[in-house]
């Protein structure tokens, strides 16, 4: 088996185009029983419905910065979910979060699909993973299609991929962002990977060195834009004249932790039109979560052990704190400062051993464009608690199992 595993980690860094050697990927796999998955399918077409209601819209955007507050049409084609699986009942899968800015979904696609290759063709149980030219091409079409619908056009004035320069000098996916251009200049669009800074508004058009772009991939994590360097950024989104996805609607409507207070418990089920059938699907796969307040802090901080506290707005697991750190007095510097932070219930993450025998500890990814799921991934992390994707945890090559018919 570490032979094997061995194997397929030489073959996945010198693949074309190779894998950055700054990627781990843990010896190991994991495989999701499609059962499961129609189930996560529906659960997510549930979370659409719920999230694109006007009531729910409303009550999200109430408090929200101006900007949030603009309706955008677009999809974001790397949204993705992140489940836990506990490894005693898989099907009570829990949603842990959404993020409609997820990295990493062509390395994933390019592990699975090499693991797949060298492991796993002779599998009849196994569906193929797509080939990089498959998902390629998918995601080709996938902007295509979001151009058409946002932008009434076949072909943008311009492509700009843009991310915070400190990300694309030393971020983990600058080299995602190379090859989305990739994909988007074979289609003969003018593509630019740029940081906010790079971006002017004439009053008529967003412009990269001169040029227009009219259709820009966000991968910042400044989710509202609120830094000086996204000023002609929130002026072009401002106009409707240029799609941006994702964008601060989106991240106020979906993205933002303190969704999952109202996805996971009932108490807002009459102001958001959540009807009980809904309400039964979402209580049982959204872990119990509460917006800490001065209301909940002292119940929360004596549950601590039971929690995970984390920011509202953040991602990869930033600012998550230690149960042994949460205490009444830490909680209320957190709110009097302004930081908002959601308590969720515990849920335990799959368990598996990799090649070397080392314990892993797993999560699931889902990517979905409107009614597409394209893609899995997994997670591995040497700790239940964290998400540590250093060796020997990493990307997880991931694979739906089909039936016995």
């Amino acid at each position: 088996m570490a032979d094997a595993a061995a194997t397929f980690l030489q073959h996945l860094y010198a693949s074309e185009p190779p894998l950055p050697d700054y990627v781990s990927v843990a010896r190991a796999h994991q495989r999701i029983p499609d059962k499961l998955l129609v189930e996560v399918d529906d659960f997510i077409a549930l979370f659409e419905r719920v999230t694109r209601r006007q009531a729910w819209i409303a009550r999200a955007t109430d408090q929200a910065p101006a900007i949030a507050r603009i309706p955008r049409a677009e999809t974001c084609f790397f949204s993705a979910w992140d489940f836990h699986l506990p490894p005693d009942r898989p099907g009570d899968w829990q949603l842990i979060e959404f993020n409609d800015n997820g990295s990493g979904f062509l390395f994933a696609a390019q592990i699975n699909r090499v693991f797949y290759e060298l492991c796993l063709a002779d599998d009849a149980a196994i569906q193929p993973s797509p080939t990089i030219g498959e998902l390629g091409r998918q995601i080709q079409e996938m902007i295509t299609e979001e151009i058409r619908t946002c932008l009434n056009t076949d072909s943008p004035a311009g492509v700009a991929i843009l991310d915070d320069s400190d990300s694309l000098q030393s971020g983990r996916f600058r080299e995602e962002h190379t090859r989305l251009a990739a994909l988007c200049r074979a289609l003969g669009w003018r593509t630019y990977v740029v940081a906010p800074e790079a971006l002017q508004w004439d009053g008529e058009s967003l412009l990269v060195d001169g040029a227009p772009v009219d259709f820009v991939v966000n991968r910042s994590t400044d989710f509202f834009w609120q830094a000086p360097q996204f000023a002609a950024l929130k002026e072009a989104y401002a106009s409707g004249r240029v799609y941006i996805a994702p964008n601060p609607f989106s991240y106020a409507t979906r993205s933002d932790k303190r969704l999952l207070d109202w996805l996971s418990r009932p108490h807002m089920d009459a102001a958001l039109g959540i009807t009980p059938d809904e309400r039964a699907l979402l209580s049982r796969h959204v872990p119990p979560t509460w917006e800490l307040s001065d209301d909940n802090l002292e119940t929360l901080a004596a549950r601590k052990q039971e929690l995970v506290f984390k920011p509202a707005q953040s991602h990869a697991g930033l600012g998550v704190l230690d149960s042994r750190a949460v205490g009444r007095h830490r909680l209320r510097r957190l709110l009097s400062k302004g930081q908002r932070y959601v308590a969720q219930q515990w849920v335990d993450k799959g368990e598996l051993l990799d090649a070397d025998g080392n314990h892993l500890w797993s999560d699931l990814r889902v990517w979905y464009w409107r009614d597409r799921r394209y893609l899995l991934s997994g997670r591995a992390s040497p700790r239940p608690d964290r998400l540590e994707l250093g060796p020997p945890g990493g990307w997880l090559p991931t694979f739906e199992e089909m039936s016995v018919k």
